[in-house]
């Protein structure tokens, strides 16, 4: 007759095994019975009618369809602050229970560190992050009228900028102080669509720091080239493919320096995730987990690449663990390059 022997270790790991998997069946089952038949918020930290709209919108409506249980999604917005409203409101006041998500912009996520400090009452770092919805090229665009037509003669001859504040605000402001751009930039505007209705009226003769995809959704005839607008420079660490067939130059490029090169990186490295979607700290760990794969399964969804296409929004999914790691990444950085960012876009 054959004895069978099994070591002491290999029942301990044929246990561990065991439970393991009874764990993960239990919590899959947990979170399908809990999210069927319910509603669940998705908080847009912009107004109506602009790109983070337009991207946590195209997200409500096919998450669902990934998401254990089926729940109905409802977006909404609730602006102000740079998406920093919609963040706290999620983190303090909304249910912790998984059924709200915020939908924000990458600044909402750095304010705390490179940003207007008062506007943040979270903690970032300790927010679930789900993902991001895409990646985005900031550019600068500018009337044909206007007195600079190329990037080099913005050196040379000024010209006047509006800006809504975050991004719009902030890569002016690096353009004037690590490059010497002669930008009068006039603040105040309450969007990006109110500074475009300036420039169309002639108020002002551009905008820096708006995302290529957001621009071409609102205002798509603004890249052709009868076009009374025209790109001027690409703020970004990776350009857009058709900027760049269009000889549209570089900010980094201007850099003379590589320290400042090292800080025009430091505040482009948030168009990476500029469409980031987060849950507040005290969710359940197995929900957040669902709500992560679903939100990449959605992304990476035929009928979602369908609209989006339609809708002329650029989809470039990016993972809750690399958004994560991401964003600590760039709290990690020494803090006298912190300081320097922060001194260059007026935060000192």
């Amino acid at each position: 007759m054959s004895r069978i022997f099994v070591s002491y270790a290999g029942i301990v790991a044929l246990a561990t095994g065991l439970i393991g998997a009874t764990t993960n069946a239990f919590a899959q089952k947990e979170v399908e019975d809990f999210y069927r038949g319910r509603s669940m918020s998705l908080i847009i930290g912009s107004g109506a009618g602009g790109g983070y709209d337009f991207y946590g919108r195209l997200v409500a409506r096919h998450l669902t369809s990934h998401l254990p249980g089926r729940p109905t999604i409802t977006p909404s917005n609730m602006p102000g602050a740079g998406g920093n409203t919609a963040v706290a409101h999620v983190s303090a006041l909304a249910a912790k229970d998984g059924t709200v998500i915020a939908a924000s912009s990458s600044g909402s996520l750095l304010d705390a560190l490179l940003g207007d400090r008062s506007l943040v009452r979270y903690q970032p770092l300790k927010l679930n992050f789900i993902g991001s919805a895409n990646s985005e090229v900031a550019v600068c665009v500018v009337r044909r009228d206007a007195p600079v037509q190329t990037f080099d003669e913005i050196f040379t001859k000024e010209i006047i900028i509006g800006a809504s504040g975050g991004t719009t605000r902030d890569m002016p402001l690096a353009l004037i102080n690590i490059l010497g751009a002669r930008i009068k930039l006039v603040t105040g505007y309450a969007g990006s669509r109110d500074v475009m209705l300036a420039m169309e009226k002639g108020e002002v003769h551009g905008l820096c720091g708006i995302g290529y995809q957001a621009t071409i959704t609102q205002r798509p005839h603004w890249f052709k080239p009868d076009s009374p607008m025209r790109a001027l420079v690409q703020e970004t660490l990776r350009g857009e493919p058709e900027l760049d067939r269009q000889g549209v130059p570089k900010a980094l490029d201007f850099a003379k320096t590589a320290d400042d090169r090292q800080l025009l990186e430091a505040i482009y490295a948030q168009l990476l995730f500029t469409r980031p979607f987060v849950m507040a700290p005290e969710v359940p760990s197995h929900r957040v987990e669902a709500v992560k794969k679903a939100f990449m399964a959605a992304l990476q969804d035929p009928a979602l690449l369908a609209e989006a296409q339609k809708l002329n929004l650029s989809v470039d999914p990016m993972s809750g663990d690399e958004l994560e790691t991401r964003v600590r990444a760039l709290y990690n950085l020494p803090s006298a390059q912190i300081e320097r960012v922060r001194k260059t876009i007026g935060m000192q």
